[in-house]
Parts: C-alpha cells; sequence; structure tokens
C-alpha cells in the first residue's frame, strides 16, 4: 500500500512539475515561410489562387508567396477576356505580398507580352521551370498544387 502511495504522489508531482512548464514555456516562432507555388494546369487556377488565399489566412500573413506560371495557365491571367473572379481574387493577393512570376518562354510562345497581363506580374526570363529551381535554392518550399 505504501509503494502505491509513493508512486501515486510522484505521479502527481511529475504531472503538476510538468503542467507548470508547459504553462510558462515561451511560444515557439518560426522562420517567415518562403514558398514557390508552382502553376501550369489552367484548370487549377482557381484552385491555386485559393490555396494561396488560405496560406496568407493560415500564417496571419507572415509568408512570401511567389507564384510561378507557365504553359497553358498563363492564359488565364491575360487582360482581355479574363474572369472577373481570378482578376479579383489575383489582385487582391498582390496586394497581400503575392510575387507572381510568368515565363518568357511561355509568354513567347503563346505571343503574350507582360502589358497583356495582370498588374503585378513580372518575367521569369530564364524561364518558369528555372525561376522555380533558383526559388528552390534560395530556401523557398516548393508546392504544386
Amino acid at each position: 500500500m505504501l509503494r502505491r502511495d509513493i508512486f501515486r504522489g510522484f505521479l502527481a508531482s511529475t504531472g503538476a512539475l510538468l503542467g507548470l512548464t508547459t504553462a510558462t514555456a515561451a511560444p515557439v516562432s518560426y522562420p517567415r515561410q518562403k514558398v514557390a507555388y508552382h502553376l501550369d494546369d489552367l484548370d487549377k487556377v482557381a484552385f491555386v489562387l485559393g490555396n494561396i488565399k488560405n496560406h496568407f489566412d493560415g500564417t496571419g500573413g507572415e509568408v512570401d508567396i511567389v507564384l510561378v506560371v507557365h504553359g497553358p495557365a498563363l492564359a488565364a491571367f491575360k487582360r482581355d477576356g479574363a474572369s472577373a473572379a481570378v482578376s479579383s481574387r489575383f489582385a487582391g493577393l498582390v496586394k497581400r505580398g503575392m510575387t507572381p512570376q510568368a515565363c518568357a518562354n511561355t509568354m513567347h510562345g503563346m505571343d503574350i507580352a507582360l502589358p497583356d497581363l495582370f498588374e503585378g506580374f513580372a518575367s521569369a526570363d530564364a524561364g518558369g521551370v528555372v525561376k522555380l529551381a533558383e526559388l528552390q535554392a534560395a530556401g523557398y518550399a516548393y508546392l504544386r498544387p
């Protein structure tokens, strides 16, 4: 009986000590996230923009996001004929800090100039896939939803 009481006392004091340690521990802080989103599928434009919005929301805006667009998806970002929903969502994300990059190879192949795209785009002059590799080398996480 005495052993059980000693064991219970030990467990109770250990639990109290752990609870005290947890309550007084400083909150964990993480470095600011850096993320490169890869978009080349026209059917995923709305989905990817939604993911980026959720990423900003989930981090409280404490994230650097670069959206690299190439291939068929780039057509969704042309000023003429673009969906109002895509245009509005895109503009809101740029205001929140998203940096959009358009593949120069795709622009050349589709006969699109930078002024033809939504405001905020920069040209990935060496190509979209090269830009993605550069971002990864610079510590950006790679996401391809």
